[in-house]
């Protein structure tokens, strides 16, 4: 059967004042509210919603649940997260972390997918869908299916021996995610359903979705007196999220929901558990000095090898990745030009693009400016588009539209530009790795040119603490510790720090590499607070 939980997005400062009364309030509740210790139950009858409470065993049982996304926390800090979420009276948790949840004491209700929203890159769903020009996501469309039998399968046979009637912590598993609020294929749904269920899946299954939703029997008022009413009613609630965590590398996403383009995501996600550890777990290290640089024009030939096209490609249907296309970073489009004049983009740039003739920067290219002038030359030249992908949008009616790149034809004088040739830069920890052993950095006593990448070494003489990043004196970019990529930086912010997990750095030296689109100071800064560029300081 399927039944719903009732599930509430909260804005920042609502989390955290929830949070505190939350504690509190499950401290009260605490000789009343069922534990899941899996060795006490003997497994007969598992969770059910056949009467007003939903019951365990067949006796009423309480959810208090919430969320934490494995993939926005370090590996090394999970079983701390849930800890934490324990002790704060919760018994259930909203994801994956299966058997670690099990080893806690912790039920769980997963959340398969495919599509889970999330905030995160296309709500989860892998970008070469996209290469299907075609394709219909969320829908019964067969390029879909075919795809989620595909993950389904793999998947579920991992999840079935976990389910509670199994011994295992599964006691519900939730249909899909929000898909009232996006509805488009009546099949689908059914479909999904059928697909867990052929595979095995034989607890309670849930459905969620958004505020549209809840008007059909949600509580109305403030949040605060709404959970104090939820739990003096004996109700089931889940706090999303629990803790957000941090968006690492390219994976934040797009917002676009009501307005007229999409607007990339920061790092640090939403949660009432600061993504900052205490103050006793993070270090505010000296600054790193940049060593070296490399200029992007200089890396070119180090790359997968350039494809050749008539015309533009986008990203997804690039011939890279086992023919799986590029799915994140920049693709950099290079074509001869022979005289200058007005650059139109037609508005197929996804999302950006720095705008080069012979490597002299002209300017920027996006939703809003899409012409740009191009100064006059002599003889042939050539014209190099960077564009970056800034994420793609995770909820919404424009999942279908996400493809990146050049989408489409660009235009010189009216003219459609033609012969590209075009290289894959997504940035992933291989290519990062490859650049520290390259022989061709130089020093910055020679003036660095833009794009680049800039070295810097950060040395731990003790065991490794949080920190957080924080560049002033940079514009725009990306930067990468030890390989891993921490996610993009814009001075124009909001957010100005990147969190840097002490279980990713290690004593010694630290490789630092910065890909910076336009401009530099020289050095890296350690900072112990973060700074979200938030209006209201929450304490």
């Amino acid at each position: 059967m399927e039944n719903s939980i009732f599930c509430v997005r909260l804005s920042l400062k609502q989390r955290y004042f929830l949070l505190c009364f939350a504690v509190g309030a499950f401290i009260f509740y605490q000789f009343t509210r069922n534990s899941p210790e899996v060795r006490r139950i003997i497994r007969v009858d598992g969770l059910r919603a056949n009467s007003s409470q939903f019951t365990l065993e067949k006796k009423p049982f309480r959810i208090l649940g919430g969320s934490i996304h494995y993939f926005r926390v370090p590996r090394a800090y999970w079983e701390d997260r849930l800890l934490k979420m324990k002790a704060c009276g919760l018994n259930t948790l909203t994801t994956a972390y299966l058997r670690l949840a099990a080893s806690l004491g912790l039920w769980v209700i997963l959340r398969p997918g495919p599509y889970i929203c999330a905030e995160w890159d296309l709500g989860g769903l892998p970008s070469w869908l996209l290469r299907d020009k075609n394709m219909k996501l969320r829908t019964t469309y067969p390029g879909f299916t075919d795809a989620v039998n595909s993950f389904f399968d793999q998947l579920i046979k991992k999840v079935v021996p976990l389910q509670y009637s199994r011994g295992g912590p599964v006691i519900a598993v939730q249909v899909e995610n929000e898909y009232g609020s996006y509805f488009k294929d009546k099949e689908y749904m059914p479909f999904i359903k059928e697909a867990l269920t052929s595979r095995g899946i034989t607890e309670l299954l849930l459905t969620s979705d958004n505020k549209e939703g809840l008007k059909l029997g949600g509580v109305k008022g403030d949040m605060i007196p709404v959970v104090t009413e939820i739990l003096k009613l004996d109700m089931s609630i889940n706090l999303y999220m629990f803790h957000g965590g941090t968006n690492f590398g390219f994976m934040s996403g797009a917002f676009a929901v009501g307005i007229p383009s999409p607007k990339p995501m920061v790092t640090s996600y939403a949660q009432p558990l600061p993504e900052r550890p205490s103050p006793q777990e993070r270090r505010a290290y000296q600054p790193a000095v940049i060593q070296q640089h490399l200029s992007l024009w200089d890396i070119l030939h180090f790359t997968d090898k350039p494809f050749k096209s008539e015309s533009p490609v986008n990203m997804e249907n690039l011939p890279v990745n086992n023919n799986n296309g590029q799915s994140y970073g920049y693709t950099l489009y290079e074509t001869t030009i022979t005289s200058g004049g007005a650059l139109n983009s037609r508005n197929n740039i996804r999302d950006r693009a720095l705008v080069f003739v012979d490597k002299h920067f002209v300017g920027v290219l996006d939703y809003k400016t899409q012409e740009l002038a191009i100064p006059d030359g002599k003889g042939k030249r050539t014209l190099s588009l960077l564009v970056e992908n800034c994420g793609r949008v995770n909820y919404g009616k424009t999942l279908d539209e996400q493809r990146k790149g050049l989408v489409g034809d660009i235009e010189l004088n009216k003219r459609l530009l033609r012969d590209f040739i075009i290289y894959s830069l997504d940035m992933k920890p291989g290519f990062v790795n490859r650049l520290e052993t390259l022989g061709h950095w130089m020093s910055m006593r020679q003036r660095p040119s833009f794009p680049g990448f800039f070295h810097a070494r950060l040395y731990v003489n003790r065991y490794p603490k949080d920190t957080f990043i924080k560049l002033p004196g940079w514009n725009k970019g990306v930067v990468f510790v030890n390989g891993r990529n921490l996610g993009r930086y814009r001075s124009t912010g909001p957010q100005q720090t990147l969190y840097l997990p002490g279980p990713w750095l290690h004593r010694g030296d630290n490789q630092v590499i910065v890909f910076e689109e336009q401009e530099t100071d020289g050095k890296i800064q350690f900072t112990s607070s973060p700074d979200y560029g938030m209006t209201v300081d929450v304490q």
